[in-house]
């Protein structure tokens, strides 16, 4: 099937496999790589993107049903050579460790951020419910949003 996708703010047409998840067709078709696969079972978020400005795992959705939307992912968070408030409050706050979790987890947040930009922990950790992260005790991911929250205005 013949689909048209914007990713990042550039579209794209391609011919896709009916049956083929956005998150292989970012990966494959468009080389953004930055969208992991984590899990193969929609538990971790690793895959986590925008999908018409709502954050999605993108291993629940296939390609065709991105045809004419807009997608964001991690590649196309950063504006100007600057990162996104919420990268930086993960750099700052030290946030991540390995790193395979961190591009869904910093989707999921801007969504939260977008949705209520002044969270209580307690709507923080619900806010990442949908994200595993495998090597952290999530308290520096919690600071690194409250920090990005307080940068943007928030919290």
């Amino acid at each position: 099937m013949k689909i048209a996708v914007t990713v990042n703010g550039t579209r794209y047409e391609r011919d896709v496999e009916p049956r083929m998840l956005l998150v292989h067709f970012l990966r494959e078709e468009l080389g953004l790589t930055g969208t992991n696969i984590g899990c193969d079972t929609s538990q971790c978020g690793a895959c986590t993107v925008h999908l018409d400005g709502q954050a999605l795992k993108s291993c629940t959705c296939l390609a065709v049903q991105a045809d004419g939307r807009r997608v964001r992912t991690i590649e196309g968070l950063a504006a100007d050579g600057e990162m996104h408030p919420v990268q930086q409050a993960f750099w700052d706050k030290h946030g991540l460790q390995c790193g395979f979790c961190t591009p869904g987890m910093i989707l999921s947040v801007v969504s939260l951020l977008e949705r209520n930009p002044h969270p209580s922990e307690q709507e923080i950790r619900l806010g990442l419910e949908g994200n595993l992260c495998r090597c952290t005790g999530y308290q520096n991911i919690v600071r690194a949003v409250q920090a990005a929250a307080q940068a943007q205005g928030g919290a």
